[in-house]
């Protein structure tokens, strides 16, 4: 085990998490299957083995918007492996209405930015210090529309629905870029790298309000969204590809970054911003009640 490389996959059961799980099982990686629903879990762990005879899976329960479960989730996987070399922070929920964790932190930006930003303070130790280890951050082209909003971060003075799901992912591009940014300073050779899907009926259209849902399956869907399996590809490369650089932020380059082959994505002159990046890393520590240090080499 020692020698095997180690990748965890958070939302691995179904949609773009579960392609992703497949692809770098199929390159020899051994894959930890973050899930909140083991049943759900498993039941898809089977699916992939039934193509994949040989693949390496596990699947250890975490729930991404309860910061304890996320520690214990952390405890097991140190208990269990030495080392981490991917940590793919793809789990990421959608709601047409105002949902709130046990912490009373808005669902999308607890589960999509500070789940993952828990996760990664709490492993990134287990890293090797190589180019090949690699933190990668599900954003979405949902980012283009969106900022911080550091004074109403629930969003409760916001109107329209998809404000803090578009919030949310910003943040998880800022985060990306601020990583690699604080490896840089710390003199370390592991990179984090974003990457977005593109469109994809990945299951997340299930929460809007119903009127919408049906419209976009029957109109926009087989006109501008492609397949998981397709979705997965920028999220792949930029977890193995060679040529990939920190700081890169992946997605497919077709009409309107919606589907295609994969590339250097867009993003806006906002998530760019360091003042922004460092705002939102020392609130995000705030929130989950712990200091996330990336110690020099």
């Amino acid at each position: 085990m020692d020698n095997e490389r180690v990748a965890i996959v958070t939302g691995a059961n179904s949609g773009v998490g579960y392609e992703v799980t497949k692809g770098l099982a199929k390159n020899g990686i051994h894959v930890v299957m973050a899930c909140r629903n083991l049943e759900k879990a498993s039941n898809a762990k089977e699916r992939i083995l039934l193509d994949l005879p040989s693949a390496k899976l596990e699947v250890i329960a975490v729930d991404l918007s309860d910061f304890e479960s996320i520690k214990t989730f952390a405890k097991e996987f140190k208990a269990n492996f030495q080392h981490l070399d991917l940590l793919m922070n793809n789990a990421g929920v959608l709601f047409n209405k105002p949902r709130k964790n046990n912490a009373n932190i808005e669902m999308q930006f607890a589960t999509n930015h500070l789940g993952h930003f828990l996760l990664t303070s709490l492993l990134l130790e287990l890293m090797p210090d190589s180019k090949n280890s690699r933190v990668v951050s599900l954003s979405s082209i949902a980012h283009k529309n969106a900022e911080i909003f550091f004074d109403d971060i629930n969003c409760e003075s916001q109107t329209k629905w998809d404000t803090p799901y578009a919030q949310s992912k910003l943040a998880c591009l800022i985060f990306a870029d601020e990583l690699q940014r604080r490896l840089e300073a710390a003199g370390k050779k592991i990179i984090s790298v974003a990457a977005h899907p593109g469109g994809t009926d990945s299951g997340l259209f299930e929460q809007m309000p119903p009127f919408l849902m049906s419209i976009l399956r029957y109109t926009f869907v087989p006109i501008f969204l492609h397949s998981t399996e397709s979705a997965a590809r920028p999220i792949l490369k930029a977890a193995l590809d060679s040529d990939v650089n920190g700081g890169d932020y992946y997605g497919p380059t077709g009409l309107f970054e919606m589907k295609g082959r994969p590339g250097i994505a867009k993003r806006t002159q906002y998530s760019q911003r360091e003042d922004v990046a460092a705002r939102l890393w020392k609130i995000s520590e705030e929130f989950i009640g712990s200091t996330f240090k990336v110690d020099p080499q």
